[in-house]
């Protein structure tokens, strides 16, 4: 709930309002991304998924001309879409009678930005399926590859409890995929029947495995978070964060359409 306070009771010539102006759902090309090294043990099943995945792409939201304002004079950075949003909806009435207006309007608070110390990639951060044949009996070598044999949800998260974390998660997923390439989501499905064509020859008198795991990207950094108030002095409009602090966080953040491989062949069945 929005708190305003107008000084010289003059809150009638403040108009802060949430509309719909054409400008609110546009969106500023994404800076060129990083591009992970990716092994050559993963291979993309994004064409072979019977399960299609749901992108979760978050595209770099433009401020409008006046959220551009209020973000420009802020001495903390904001970069928190969900605010920027709400500013972009949002507008005050400049008024030629707003001379010696005082008014301050509080937003709550919010977590501003997210600043990425550490993105690294488990390739095998969860086993999904494990293909299996019995060789042992055999004089030649069996060809086997990889079917997903059931559906497997796979779930990643922050590594801790912290206030408005769907936010934060929405951030954090911002930086690692800029910094990683990568096409990543906090949840992915492997769909059943899933195939790949590559083939693990499992030699004679051997039981072969073929392990299947979905990546992840293991993304850690500070979340910092303020108080956020509009203030209005006559007709000048900015924005001031008080009460600010920051917190460390991490999240694992799985890869999506996206399979690991590991093979092995043993003696005895494991």
């Amino acid at each position: 709930m929005l708190r305003q306070i107008a000084t010289l009771g003059l809150a009638f010539l403040v108009c802060f309002t949430v509309t719909t102006p054409s400008y609110a759902a546009e969106t500023a090309p994404v800076a060129k991304q990083a591009s992970m090294k990716i092994p050559s043990s993963v291979l993309n099943i994004s064409k072979e998924n019977t399960y299609p995945n749901a992108t979760q792409d978050l595209p770099y939201l433009q401020p409008s001309e006046f959220a551009e304002e209020l973000l420009k004079e802020s001495k903390v950075k904001i970069e928190n879409p969900d605010l920027i949003r709400m500013l972009n909806e949002s507008s005050i009435s400049k008024t030629p009678w707003a001379i010696g207006l005082r008014a301050t309007i509080y937003l709550g608070q919010w977590p501003l930005n997210y600043e990425s110390t550490e993105t690294t990639v488990n390739w095998e951060y969860q086993r999904t399926n494990t293909n299996r044949f019995d060789n042992r009996g055999g004089k030649t070598p069996h060809q086997i590859k990889y079917v997903q044999e059931e559906q497997r949800l796979v779930k990643g998260g922050l590594t801790a409890k912290v206030p408005n974390s769907n936010h934060v998660q929405s951030m954090m997923l911002l930086k690692a995929a800029k910094k990683t390439g990568l096409p990543l989501g906090f949840t992915t499905i492997i769909g059943a029947g899933t195939k790949k064509d590559q083939v693990y020859n499992i030699p004679p008198k051997k039981v072969g495995y073929l392990y299947s795991y979905t990546p992840a990207v293991s993304e850690k950094g500070k979340v910092t978070y303020g108080e956020v108030y509009v203030t209005v002095k006559g007709s000048k409009r900015f924005i001031v964060v008080k009460n600010v602090t920051s917190q460390g966080i991490g999240a694992w953040i799985p890869v999506q359409d996206h399979v690991s491989f590991g093979f092995a062949a043993y003696d005895q069945p494991r």
